[in-house]
């Protein structure tokens, strides 16, 4: 071949080669094109997410979350629920955080390496009810109960995440600021999620276009079941005129039903459980540590009476050094809980300090003829949707807390003896974020001392409640308050903490200890109009005319 023959195949062999990489680059650019937003979807994006961001508390966290996330649609709720998911990313992450910067120096001491050990746990079901947030459904017709679902649960995930926190508080740990600032940024979103939630609550009705496209109906005989339920748990879940409910399982002492531990009947319950599973439990004292989990949904008790069949346990914080939150001998985690006639006792006495008899964390939880009886931390009411009817509750220090959305109906509040030195609260509520739709409702109740307390109620007083967090929230209406009230009526935490940002009322009560001529003149103490009033009936603050009477417990929907 010549030399101008060998340069021309050259050229030729270049100019191929050349073209090749001209198709390659354009072909990558086209691509990139197709899978990077435009400039015209950035300024959507962006303008959408600010939007939604704008009623947050944390706008800056806010924006960089929802941007960092690369968001698919500019649909509010859409975003909302990126949100959750980033919310669940940061608590992963932190966790991760934790077990690598913190967990070394928490195994160096019992108690902080149990505190730790606790608050995986808990922050794992904080992550559980925000996924709950991403899977529930929007129902068209039902929109106004959608957006409380979804508060009510966000509000479980921020009490999960206060719990961690508090559970290294209780030992004075200082790995409590390690885990603080670990879960700053989770504890932003989490309550930036809060704020898009509630806001939706104003734009409900223009909403119910967008949400139709995706949405279901959730369809209701006249007693109130959804249309899908079977008969034979439609017969279960209450509707009216059925025949009385069948026990799945009987538990007795003396070997006369199928179980003879409360615990062993637990484990009966089918996975993913969606029909009532109904335990009877025998006259007896049962000490157990009975916990019914998230995984047992749609569990009830019944008794033979609160006095006759009890669950019984003495664990506790001041002598035993139990963290708080696992003293119960009953817990209850599991959705769609009742328990009728059952009592619940913590035996540890005063000197046991922080001793709880009943703790909830699941939703739509009902009690009814049920006597809960403690000293200090008798019941918490840790977190979702929770009712309380014909109870007695007894206790000292702070005997009702938590950060349920929780009414004590027709109950008889009991305040007892406590130690020399000390005075009795009977609330001690834990509101962290403003927008929590939580707060303890006392309606209708009695509030009395047991005759024991009533030789010293002027040297160790008593009180409605005090703010255990700074957006606490009490309401007692409809009550008779015996004098072992003191006229002030509440308390203070420490110093003027949460005195302006407290949400305190007292409405229509009666009784020597219910005149307010002397009470506190705090900021936050509130004065109810009727209509202010009727926002903390059963129907409206519980939502319960749509899940309490198929319970088949008695229940007043207003005032």
């Amino acid at each position: 071949m010549t030399l101008d023959g060998d340069k021309k195949k050259k050229c030729i062999i270049a100019g191929v080669v050349s073209g090749l990489l001209v198709i390659m680059v354009v072909s990558v650019a086209i691509i990139a094109s197709k899978n990077s937003p435009n400039e015209n979807e950035i300024r959507q994006n962006t303008k959408a997410v600010k939007t939604v961001c704008a009623p947050t508390d944390y706008k800056e966290t806010c924006l960089k979350s929802l941007m960092d996330a690369s968001p698919k649609s500019t649909e509010p709720l859409a975003l909302i629920k990126l949100s959750f998911n980033v919310t669940i990313k940061s608590i992963q992450e932190g966790l991760k955080k934790a077990s690598e910067d913190v967990k070394h120096k928490a195994d160096k001491h019992p108690e902080a390496k149990d505190a730790f050990e606790l608050c995986e746990k808990v922050m794992n079901d904080a992550i559980a009810d925000l996924k709950k947030c991403v899977d529930h459904k929007v129902s068209v017709d039902e929109i106004e109960r959608f957006i409380k679902d979804l508060r009510v649960w966000i509000s479980g995930s921020i009490a999960f995440q206060q719990t961690c926190i508090d559970t290294f508080e209780e030992i004075k740990s200082t790995l409590k600021h390690d885990m603080i600032n670990i879960f700053k940024r989770s504890r932003q979103l989490s309550s930036n999620s809060l704020a898009m939630v509630t806001d939706l609550n104003s734009n409900a009705t223009e909403l119910t276009g967008a949400f139709e496209n995706n949405a279901r109906k959730l369809l209701s005989t006249e007693d109130g079941v959804p249309t899908w339920v079977g008969p034979e748990a439609r017969r279960l879940m209450g509707a009216p005129g059925g025949p009385p409910v069948k026990a799945n399982a009987v538990v007795a002492q003396d070997g006369s039903g199928q179980f003879k531990t409360i615990n062993d009947a637990l484990n009966a319950v089918p996975k993913e459980n969606k029909v009532p599973f109904v335990i009877h439990i025998k006259e007896g004292v049962y000490k157990e540590k009975v916990v019914v989990t998230r995984k047992m949904p749609y569990v009830t008790f019944i008794g033979d009476g609160p006095t006759k069949t009890v669950i019984t346990g003495s664990l506790n914080f001041g002598i035993g050094k139990v963290k708080t939150y696992l003293t119960a001998p009953l817990t209850v985690e599991g959705e769609h809980f009742t328990a009728k006639g059952i009592g619940m006792e913590n035996t540890a006495g005063p000197e046991g300090g922080q001793a709880v008899a009943l703790r909830v964390s699941g939703d739509y939880a009902v009690f009814f003829d049920c006597q809960i009886d403690g000293y200090q931390d008798t019941l918490y009411v840790h977190s979702q949707r929770q009712f309380y009817r014909d109870c007695t509750v007894s206790g000292t220090v702070d005997f009702i807390f938590g950060d349920s959305q929780c009414i004590l109906q027709n109950c008889k509040i009991v305040v007892r003896k406590p130690m020399a030195g000390q005075s009795c609260m009977v609330t001690a509520q834990g509101r962290s974020d403003v927008r929590e739709p939580t707060g303890i409702v006392l309606h209708n109740c009695h509030i009395v001392g047991d005759p024991a307390y009533i030789p010293v109620k002027t040297a160790r007083k008593a009180y409605l409640g005090r703010p255990w967090k700074e957006f606490s929230r009490t309401i007692v209406m409809k009550t008779i308050v015996d004098d072992v009230i003191d006229p002030a009526g509440w308390l203070p935490w420490s110093g003027d903490f949460a005195l302006k940002t407290l949400y305190y009322a007292e409405h229509l009560n009666v009784g020597p200890g219910a005149n307010q001529a002397q009470r506190v003149k705090w900021p936050g103490i509130k004065k109810l109009t009727p209509e202010q009033a009727l926002s903390y009936t059963g129907d409206r603050f519980l939502s319960g005319n749509t899940w309490i009477p198929r319970t088949q417990v008695p229940y007043t929907a207003g005032m």
